[in-house]
Order: structure tokens, then C-alpha cells, then sequence
């Protein structure tokens, strides 16, 4: 009701989706979120904090009440119910979970917390992206180039907890037109300072110093590049941007990226594809940028503007390590021919006789291929010299549970035999090396009727991809 009303009383009237918000026909849209937006800002000028837990089987406004979290760092919980049955108790477990307390009987966490980037004069700050509010403090470090939320050296986070992360973003600057001497330092300092539990003042300072190397010294930008970190920080600036902004173009400005970056950085013969190559500083992170390309924070089919925010919001606020899984989810494969190994991330990876457990961050998937599914209906498990099939299923079980106990929010726990329908959140996510086109085709060994699980998609492989970032990237820059 009032100004944060986001559907009307009218039951023939559906909630607001991509469509129409792009579209510009979610009459509610604008006064709800401006509404929320304001309520925001007082509770991070007070030092507040927001946790929203949204569970139900529609949409409840979490588009427009996305402020309340991203301007307070709270937690932000979506499922289809308070009690998630055979898709796990996410609402339950992740309550729990945020009212912890470590050892010393405390919540690990840090209130009204300020963020502050010091930095050499040779580069200046464009922004941040988090959970954070402007303080608008003014100096000669702020770029005109802002990323993020700019304009400022200085954030404020009204909450910390060991999974919040802020990505920085900085702009290299000649001071006067002169030329940064080759192997000078420069130095980034950040101050962190927050009310700890026990109600005291804490001050961390965390002080880096890096080689200047000119953008002809391709070696030693080479050595320098962390790809891992790169991918996280890309794909937050790209789910940032698509905020306020059409796919496409976003999509469009990624492809420019990684063709310069490949051109910049990778060894080849002039207009020679197959002579291309990445040296391994940077071999995957072409690999990151396709997934992201098909992921859930650009691609919202089959998603509601709820959930869209839900996907991007943990993406913006969570650690690298997360922020990677969320990107390309990690694949282990179980089976009776040796121990539980990583898989690639295929669907030639899907085999009758193997259990696949895919780790997506918001979801784990366990993938009980046809055969080994037969013996466990069958009940081979419990059956005497059978030891084998049983411990085959208990594994990934157990291994399951051990990821997923620390996660906040706790993921969707989905259980599903090849060819049921809730094998969907696995190949959601695999790569479509074989599919309808091309599964007559005996490139991999298997004819239509072969083991190979196949993708009905459209989308192109991450072979043909990178064929194509090749053939562009060797065209020179």
C-alpha cells in the first residue's frame, strides 16, 4: 500500500516483468523505487543495516527494494518458500547462519564501517562497486572517470561481515604529460575503519606497492595479470552496468575488451588463427568471459526481475572465490573407476555411469546418471558384496554437505537423475559442445545415438567461441 505499493490490488494484473520495465510499462516502478531508494539513504546515514528474506513462490518487490540492501550491505535471501522441501531449507539454514557468533561468542562483523583509498599520485580513484554509499569527499585523487559509485574517496558500508567485498576501480594518469619511470612504486593504502561487536573502534590499514611497468613491457604486464581477480572485477562492472543499461550494448563493449586484450597479449602470425596463442597468465580468462556472457546476470530469460537482483546483488557483494563459482560453476565426477575428479564443465561430462556434482554457488546440483540411477532403484546399494555402489552414493552426499555448510545465503540443494527435469540446472550450465546441429557428426566419437547428453541450443560451443576471438584477435588492434 502507499508509495512502495509494487502490484496493484487487481488479481488480473501480473507483476512487472523485464519486458515491460524496459519498455517503460511498470506504471508502480518508479514511485516504489525512488520510495525504497530514500529509505535507503537514512538508514545508511544512520549506520543501519537491512536483511531481506523473500520467500515466495512470485515476486514480492525485491527490484524495487534492492536499495535497502545495497545501501546497507545486509543479506539478501530469495526462494520459492519459508520450508524448501526436497530444494533444501535455504530460508531456515541461512537465518541460522547470519546469527552466528565465533569463539569468542560474537558475531563476526563490523558496524558503520568507512572505506578510504590513498593513492599515488601517478593514478587516481573512478569508484568503487559494493555495498556502499558515497561519503563525497573530494581530493586530487578522484579520476573525472567514474566506475561504480565515483566522485569520492571515501565509502561508507553500514556492514561487514568475512564475505563483503569492494572492488576499486582506478585510472592510470600522466601528471603533466611526463612519463612514469620504468619500475617506480606506486602505492594504494586503504583505510577500513568500524565498530567491532565489543562496541570498540577498529582501524585496519592495508598498505600496496607495485612495480610501474609502461604499456610496452608486455612481459611484465603479462607476469602481473591475475585472471581470476580480472574475471571477478569484470563481470561486477558488467552487472553494475547492466543495472542501467541495454545487454547488448554491455555485451557488445565485453567482446571489444577481450578481442584487444587477446590482440595486446597473445602470440601469433598476423591474420594466422591457428598460430594463436595465450600464455597461461592469461589461457582462462577468455573461458570466464563466455560463461559470464551466458550467465544469469546478462542473460534474464527464464528469470524474474526478483531473482535477476538476487543473482547480481551476491555477485557484487561476495568474495572472489564466490564470485567465480557464481561465474563458472566447478563440476566433480564420481564414479566406480577411480576417486572423485574435476570434469569439464561439458556436457560430454554427462555419462550413464557417473555421479556429477555441480557447485553453481546459489545452487548444488546432484547428477545421478541413468546407470548408476538403475542399480539404486534396484537396490544394489544395500544388497552384500555391493559395498562399492554404496559408498559411490554416499560420497557426493557428504562431500556435498561439507561446501555448502559456511555458505550464506545457503544454496538450493537439487537432487535429480539424468533425463528428469530438474537436470535443467545442470545443463544450464554446461558447455553445448554437442548438440541437435552437430550430434550426427562423429567429432567426439558418438553419433546421435551416442552416450553424450545432447543441449537443444542455439548458442554457440566455447570452441567455436574462442575459433572466433582467435580469427579477430589476430586481425591486429
Amino acid at each position: 500500500m502507499g508509495d512502495g505499493a509494487v502490484a496493484t490490488l487487481d488479481l488480473e494484473d501480473r507483476m512487472r516483468q523485464h519486458n515491460q520495465l524496459q519498455n517503460a510499462q511498470a506504471p508502480l516502478f518508479v514511485a516504489a523505487d525512488k520510495y525504497y531508494e530514500s529509505i535507503a539513504r537514512r538508514l545508511a546515514k544512520l549506520g543501519h543495516i537491512c536483511d531481506l528474506f523473500a520467500c515466495a513462490l512470485d515476486q514480492v518487490g525485491l527490484l524495487e527494494m534492492r536499495h535497502l540492501v545495497e545501501k546497507t550491505g545486509g543479506q539478501l535471501v530469495n526462494h520459492e518458500g519459508f520450508r524448501g522441501g526436497a530444494q533444501g531449507d535455504v530460508f531456515t539454514k541461512s537465518l541460522i547462519k547470519m546469527f552466528e557468533v565465533d569463539a569468542q561468542n560474537q558475531m563476526p562483523m563490523g558496524f558503520k564501517a568507512s572505506l578510504e583509498c590513498i593513492t599515488s599520485r601517478e593514478f587516481k580513484v573512478c569508484g568503487a562497486i559494493g555495498p556502499v554509499v558515497s561519503k563525497n569527499e573530494k581530493g586530487d585523487q578522484i579520476s573525472e572517470m567514474e566506475i561504480g559509485i565515483g566522485n569520492t574517496k571515501a565509502w561508507q558500508v553500514s556492514s561487514l561481515d568475512p564475505s563483503t567485498t569492494v572492488s576499486f576501480y582506478f585510472e592510470v594518469v600522466n601528471q603533466g604529460n611526463a612519463t612514469i619511470p620504468e619500475g617506480r612504486q606506486l602505492y594504494l593504502q586503504i583505510l577500513t575503519h568500524y565498530q567491532h561487536p565489543t562496541l570498540g573502534q577498529r582501524l585496519r590499514v592495508t598498505t600496496a606497492a607495485r612495480n610501474w611497468a609502461d604499456s610496452s613491457n608486455v612481459e611484465a604486464l603479462r607476469q602481473g595479470f591475475d585472471q581470476e581477480a580480472a574475471a571477478v572485477l569484470t563481470s561486477r562492472l558488467v552487472a553494475f552496468r547492466a543495472q542501467s543499461e541495454e545487454v547488448f550494448d554491455i555485451m557488445r563493449w565485453m567482446d571489444r575488451m577481450l578481442i584487444r586484450l587477446c590482440a595486446k597479449f597473445g602470440t601469433y602470425k598476423k591474420d594466422d588463427p591457428s598460430s594463436f596463442n595465450l600464455s597461461s597468465q592469461f589461457s582462462i580468462f577468455p573461458q570466464f568471459m563466455f560463461h559470464l556472457r551466458r550467465s544469469q546476470f546478462l542473460q534474464v530469460f527464464n528469470s524474474s526481475p526478483d531473482e535477476t537482483v538476487y543473482f547480481r546483488y551476491h555477485l557484487l557483494r561476495q568474495t572472489v572465490a564466490s564470485g567465480l563459482l557464481m561465474i563458472q560453476p566447478t563440476l566433480i565426477c564420481y564414479s566406480l573407476s577411480g576417486p572423485p575428479a574435476p570434469a569439464l564443465l561439458d556436457n560430454t561430462s554427462m555419462q550413464p555411469d557417473r555421479i556429477l556434482m555441480l557447485d553453481a554457488f546459489f545452487w548444488v546440483t546432484l547428477w545421478v546418471g541413468e546407470t548408476i540411477a538403475a542399480w539404486r532403484n534396484e537396490g544394489y546399494h544395500e544388497m552384500e558384496g555391493y559395498e562399492n555402489v554404496k559408498q559411490l552414493l554416499q560420497d557426493p552426499k557428504k562431500d556435498m554437505l561439507e561446501i555448502v555448510k559456511d555458505r550464506l545465503p545457503a544454496p538450493r540443494i537439487i537432487e535429480t537423475d539424468q533425463h528428469k527435469s530438474q537436470a535443467r540446472f545442470l545443463l544450464a550450465k554446461l558447455n553445448p559442445s554437442v548438440t541437435h546441429m552437430n550430434a550426427s557428426s562423429d567429432a567426439y566419437g558418438h553419433g546421435a545415438t551416442g552416450a553424450n547428453e545432447l543441449v537443444y541450443t542455439d548458442d554457440v560451443s566455447l570452441q567455436v567461441f574462442l575459433q572466433h576471438l582467435a580469427k579477430l584477435a589476430v586481425q591486429g588492434q
